[in-house]
């Protein structure tokens, strides 16, 4: 059974079949902008928008891997979905269905015994059901309420047997599905923080600037009559790098970082001649404490700083970063 390596011919198999799976996904685009696809397509939205209850996905085999799959897209971009078995759907858990769900069954044939057997008794259930298979005329095709119609023209698998193309189809197609349901839901990226929470996406998007700034004695300000050697004193005591300049009502008036320092040396002033308000730059960067996190990266890297006070409406220091607290809170 065994034959010798060929790696030119492993390599060009690898290209065949990226392009026979980039063609059928590209045919696929092709046909949902027209009639029959693009109806059962726009109709199979309304149907799970309209759903009181949730999508129940089901396929055997290699469908199910990418039923499985459209399952966790679903749930996690706002349509409460879960996956079922076919198998054990016949020993059970059909149960879990009721008249309110949306029982969308994958398969290419669409003659998979498993699925074909339960669809009498999901319809009986009351659940609608729509069916993705790559034959038109195939048992779950007719039995169900929508048809989506994933055909390809050959599997990439050089035998035409193993399920390739049209398992790339059905999770193009699937996706295509989620999109669209997230689009029509309004689902934002709040909402998919909150279903993300425990990713990097969703310390990005439910990480604010108050979650991570340094508070308190933590944040370094002097006034803006105090002298310079103390205001290099509170640069040196807490570490950012930098230093508040308020007015005597602790508003802030500018800020004094390490740039600004080397710049003054430069320049050969004699810094103990100056006050912390002669030194300052006046109108620095900040951030109030409600924005994301995120929005503190980007505005580090847009104008190329590595700390920021955070003010509150009055323009009161309540807060500091640099880049490592960013860092440290993996938002970055």
């Amino acid at each position: 059974m065994s034959t010798a390596f060929n790696p030119e011919q492993a390599l060009q198999l690898g290209r065949n079949t990226l392009q026979i799976e980039a063609a059928a996904v590209l045919a696929l685009a092709e046909r949902i902008g027209q009639p029959p696809l693009a109806v059962a397509f726009t109709q199979a939205v309304q149907c799970i928008l309209a759903c009181r209850g949730r999508v129940v996905v089901s396929g055997m085999g290699k469908s199910g891997h990418i039923a499985r799959k459209l399952a966790a897209t679903l749930a996690s971009t706002g349509t409460p979905a879960y996956f079922v078995h076919p198998a054990e759907a016949s020993h059970g858990d059909l149960g879990m269905v009721t008249d309110a769900d949306v029982f969308v069954a994958l398969s290419n044939s669409g003659e998979v015994e498993e699925l074909t057997r339960i669809v009498p008794l999901v319809k009986r259930l009351g659940a609608k059901l729509i069916a993705i298979t790559g034959r038109a005329d195939s048992t779950l095709a007719r039995h169900a309420d929508l048809h989506l119609d994933c055909a390809v023209e050959q599997e990439a698998c050089p035998l035409n047997l193993a399920p390739t193309a049209s398992t790339t189809a059905q999770l193009a197609l699937g996706d295509a599905l989620a999109v669209a349901l997230l689009d029509a839901r309004g689902f934002g990226p709040d909402d998919f923080a909150r279903t993300h929470p425990g990713g990097v996406l969703g310390r990005k998007l439910l990480t604010h600037v108050a979650d991570v700034m340094r508070v308190g004695d933590a944040v370094p300000r002097v006034a803006g009559s105090a002298p310079f050697p103390a205001a290099l004193l509170e640069m040196t005591r807490k570490g950012l790098g930098m230093t508040a300049v308020v007015d005597d009502a602790g508003a802030l008036r500018g800020v004094i970082t390490d740039g600004d320092l080397r710049r003054l040396l430069e320049r050969g002033v004699d810094l103990r001649a100056l006050t912390a308000g002669q030194a300052m730059h006046p109108d620095p960067r900040t951030i109030r404490p409600d924005a994301l996190a995120v929005e503190a990266v980007q505005m580090m890297e847009q104008y190329r700083i590595n700390q920021m006070l955070v003010v509150d409406a009055n323009k009161q220091p309540i807060g500091a970063l640099n880049m490592h607290d960013l860092f440290a809170a993996k938002v970055v």
